[in-house]
């Protein structure tokens, strides 16, 4: 935040800290100011700001004493109270204040709002909206800045709530393990939410919580701003000297309610008062006048430039275009384009592979071709995966960028997307795709949405590895399929490789594409052996593969049961029934130009076939988009084959009559070849 006083007649004293202080009362009064004015305009009619606010007030001395201590490349991520930090780590007030406006000119365009605009090509990388969710993200910047030997470091701030959140306390346990330079700030302002902070967490000083995790911490006046100062700067030199990160409890009052509606109809009468007592503004301009560095009235005059100063850009803001809604459903997705070959190197021979170890191949090559690929996951390191993935990297790679990770599932994802957002290229592996749901939140609240809220200006070129499918013995908490779960959400690509070729083919485009890619592997299918040819030309994402072409019915399917479809297609023809078998491999983005061709062939007979359960199966998108794309005098005679909506037993003898297999596929197939399609 670009302040300057402009009053050439305050009696400041010339000691740094005197200096100091008045610096800091400016800032917070202009904090201030921005927050009420943006209350103010909350509450107009019609109002210029829209639903919901969490507001600073009382808490602006920690984002401005912190920076003050920072360098100006070290990185910034906020609890959705951050306004305060925002303008603290040199955003344009103008723009901030655009973007809660919802203006063309704010941070974001009005895609983001109060609680979740970010800019990380201006350091800020971002407040959030989830409670907790940016310490896991914070990992990630963290290690993007070790790689690159900048000596940056990464503030994150979230409430005494937050602490409670599991994605904290596994960013704390993988930040700890990797010694990384993260400083995170607890502003305790004794509410969670809506609930006194004491109710839910018996601790008299949430930053004893650090002596568990090993690593520095402590408790202190969060309205003091030279010890907020000093003790981020303490923190600093600690994490730039490669010591690790530290919590830092700051206790602050909170003069305004939870957010911008709140009438705080729950809150002691006595308690708002003392919030109110310890008001940094009072406090910081008492002090100033006690110490006779300045006169009362040269504190009013700064707290009343401040407060012109957001009346005029206010008007500035009110002035401004709302965004162009042309543009509300841009930027979802980047576009992938080939790759080709690494120059003087040619594609080799083909080879015969198992699945799996096609896929250890395509790590060793994005390894071998790409400095900013790290690879990381649960057993991923010293073991080489627990599927034997990664078996030798490690070794051959180094330790820094193949390496095991504490049990913790979002702080894997969620340093992924920190890491990717400012630099490196992660492959992830989370070990079972069913366990990849105790980290969903980054995955479909925070990749998939970078690049949409920031307008194209960031990416996040990730890649999360996982395995599902049955297999005999696999219990209902290791057998889910759960593609269409994540092919959902906008911004994400997804794939299911079913053959080695594609097993090593697809982690080369994943790792190519600007997107987050999540890629199913068929754990069933490891064992499998085919030849694969490495290191040739990248194809963008979204393609699919015809296996066998035919006339008479058409197979569109993906992952492991592309091998039912074939043995039954091969079967079929024995009898006489031509059946195309289409492996779409890419879910996200979709073929469709592949399956309506395929489709058409066969005179729109068509076995749309998935391992995952009927209800909410890809499946039906599939026939849905059929549908919409085939012209009207077209006709389309479809079936669909899944596994039932049922949990998946262990007992093989159980899961068979569950799966479809080719004798179901065949019976399938013979019954829409019988059908008339004239």
């Amino acid at each position: 935040m670009d302040l300057v006083i402009t009053n050439p007649d305050l009696n400041v004293a010339k000691d740094v800290d005197a200096t100091f202080h008045v610096d800091m009362l400016a800032r917070i009064a202009f904090v201030r100011a921005f927050e009420a004015k943006a209350l103010e305009l909350s509450k107009a009619s019609p109002p210029a700001i829209v639903g919901s606010m969490h507001l600073c007030a009382g808490q602006e001395s920690v984002p401005l004493a912190a920076l003050a201590a920072l360098g100006p490349a070290d990185k910034v991520i906020s609890t959705y109270r951050g306004h305060g930090w925002a303008l603290a780590a040199g955003l344009d007030p103008t723009a901030v204040m655009a973007e809660l406006c919802h203006r063309a000119g704010g941070v974001n365009g009005g895609r983001g709002g109060s609680a979740y605009f970010m800019a990380p090509d201006q350091r800020f990388v971002g407040e959030n909206s989830i409670v907790g969710a940016g310490v896991p993200i914070a990992c990630g910047v963290a290690m993007a800045e070790v790689a690159a030997k900048t000596g940056n470091v990464v503030i994150v701030s979230i409430g005494d709530g937050a602490m409670n959140q599991g994605a904290v306390h596994e960013a704390l346990v993988f930040a700890a393990y990797k010694k990384l330079p993260v400083i995170l700030i607890c502003e305790n302002n004794g509410w969670a939410e809506l609930t006194p902070t004491r109710v839910t967490t018996p601790v008299e000083r949430i930053a004893r919580r650090s002596i568990t995790y090993g690593i520095d911490g402590v408790t202190i006046d969060g309205t003091d701003v030279v010890k907020v100062r000093d003790t981020i700067a303490a923190a600093a030199k600690r994490a730039r000297a490669g010591e690790g990160p530290s919590l830092i409890e700051c206790k602050v009052p909170r003069l305004w309610g939870h957010y911008n509606r709140d009438i705080e109809h729950y809150r002691p009468r006595e308690e708002r008062a003392s919030a109110a007592a310890r008001d940094p503004l009072k406090v910081l301009g008492d002090q100033l006048v006690s110490q006779g560095v300045m006169s009362a009235s040269e504190v009013e005059a700064i707290v009343a430039e401040q407060q012109a100063r957001v009346e005029a850009l206010t008007k500035t803001v009110l002035g401004m275009p709302l965004t162009e809604t042309n543009t509300a459903d841009a930027n979802v997705t980047g576009t992938a384009v080939p790759q080709p070959a690494s120059p003087g190197i040619k594609a080799t021979a083909p080879e015969q592979l198992a699945y799996i170890g096609a896929v250890g191949a395509a790590l060793r090559d994005e390894l071998e071709t790409d400095h900013r690929t790290v690879v990381y996951g649960e057993d991923v390191g010293n073991a080489g995966g627990i599927f034997g993935g990664s078996r030798g990297l490690q070794k051959d790679f180094g330790a820094d960028r193949v390496f095991d990770t504490p049990i913790s599932e979002s702080a894997i994802l969620g340093s992924a997307v920190g890491a990717a957002m400012t630099g490196l290229k992660p492959i992830v592996e989370i070990m079972w795709a069913d366990f990849m749901l105790v980290a969903l939140d980054q995955l479909v609240n925070q990749a998939a949405n970078i690049r949409y809220i920031t307008g194209g200006k960031t990416n996040v070129p990730m890649v999360m590895r996982t395995q599902q499918g049955v297999t005999p013995g696999s219990c209902a908490q290791h057998s889910q399929c759960l593609e269409a779960l994540l092919a959902h959400i906008p911004g994400l690509k997804v794939g299911l490789p079913s053959t080695p070729q594609d097993a090593y083919d697809m982690i080369r485009e994943a790792a190519a594409d600007p997107d987050p890619c999540v890629l199913f592997e068929a754990r069933g299918l490891y064992p499998m052996k085919g030849d694969v040819s490495r290191l040739g030309p990248v194809k963008p994402v979204g393609k699919a593969r015809l296996h066998r072409e035919g006339q008479d019915v058409a197979i569109v399917t993906w992952g492991a049961m592309l091998h039912q479809a074939l043995a039954a297609a091969s079967r079929l023809a024995d009898e006489g029934v031509s059946v195309s078998v289409l492996d779409l491999r890419w879910l996200v983005p979709l073929d469709e130009e592949a399956i309506v061709d395929v489709v058409r062939k066969a005179a729109g007979r068509v076995l749309v076939l998935h391992e995952a359960v009927r209800s909410g199966g890809f499946g039906a998108e599939i026939i849905t988009r059929l549908g919409e794309l085939l012209n009207a005098n077209e006709r389309l005679h479809v079936k669909r084959l899944t596994t039932p909506d049922v949990r998946m037993p262990a007992a093989p003898h159980l899961q068979a009559v569950l799966t479809p297999n080719a004798d179901s596929i065949v019976h399938a197939c013979r019954e829409l070849a019988s059908r008339n399609v004239f």
